[in-house]
């Protein structure tokens, strides 16, 4: 998997979600520095776990949507009759 990497504006946006997080919760002031070096350090460690159950979930509703439409289509045959009617 590649490494993942996140535009200026998405980080700008985690770093202050991290920081709000432990002021609020933790009583903690962290700067802009260790905000983004906790998110990289996540990002690296265990981004792939987030990444992967994106695609489980996915794929599951890929799946889900395809059995949809198989019984749609199967809704759509038109009897046929077998055979000699005479």
């Amino acid at each position: 998997m590649d490494k993942i990497e996140f535009s200026k504006d998405e980080k700008e946006i985690m770093i202050q979600k991290v920081k709000m997080y432990f002021r609020e919760e933790l009583n903690q002031d962290v700067g802009n520095f260790e905000a983004e070096f906790l998110i990289d350090f996540f990002a690296e460690e265990m981004g792939g776990f987030f990444y992967n159950r994106g695609l489980y979930d996915a794929e599951t509703m890929i799946s889900e949507k395809v059995s949809e439409i198989s019984d749609l289509l199967l809704q759509l045959e038109k009897p046929v009759s077998v055979g000699n009617k005479g």
